[in-house]
């Protein structure tokens, strides 16, 4: 009985709001419009914190393509699955907060410190809304071209926007995982 209440639920939530969820009744980490727009996740701070990769212009001789630090997230239900069974499940979603490189100096000493938040990207793997895409992996940025704001919803980036450099470079399905500790600790086997 309580199935068939949620189906309804869910069914309804469909109808007045456009969205669908992906990932089951149990688990929405990651929703879809009518458009086949990604629904800025919510709440994405109370997700499993994987780390802050940066890579800062000087170290880069000023040209860094990506001059921030990378605060990235996964889903709580992905991370169980990851650690059980060490495969990212369907409906894995990772969110990438940017962050802009603020002062070089503390009272601990010199290094790179958080500035302002810049913007705000996710990672989605759905065989179902992305069966083209390597390993049903797509890329999304919700950021605006001012870096002072963010989109409500994101279309899918081209390609070879992200996918290249995930498929060519990243240690596990797409995922660098080779630069976050946490996710290399907890992955099952």
């Amino acid at each position: 009985m309580f199935k068939i209440r949620l189906m309804i639920f869910s069914l309804a939530a469909t109808v007045i709001f456009g969205q669908t969820s992906v990932v089951g009744a149990e688990d929405t980490a990651f929703s879809m419009n009518e458009k086949g727009e990604l629904i800025k996740p919510e709440g994405y701070r109370e997700w499993i914190y994987v780390g802050a990769p940066v890579t800062p212009n000087d170290m880069n001789d000023g040209k860094a393509p990506f001059p921030e630090f990378h605060n990235v997230y996964i889903d709580p239900a992905s991370y169980q699955h990851w650690k059980k069974t060490g495969k990212f499940r369907e409906g894995t979603v990772f969110v990438k907060e940017l962050v802009s490189v603020g002062s070089k100096a503390a009272p601990s000493g010199n290094g790179y410190f958080m500035g302002d938040f810049i913007g705000l990207e996710a990672t989605v793997k759905s065989a179902k809304h992305f069966p083209k895409e390597p390993g049903n992996w797509a890329f999304f940025s919700f950021t605006t071209k001012d870096h002072k704001t963010l989109k409500p919803t994101a279309t899918a980036l081209p390609t070879e926007a992200c996918a290249a450099c995930h498929k060519a470079s990243a240690a596990d399905d797409m995922v660098f995982t080779q630069y976050y500790p946490v996710l290399r600790a907890a992955k099952g086997k």
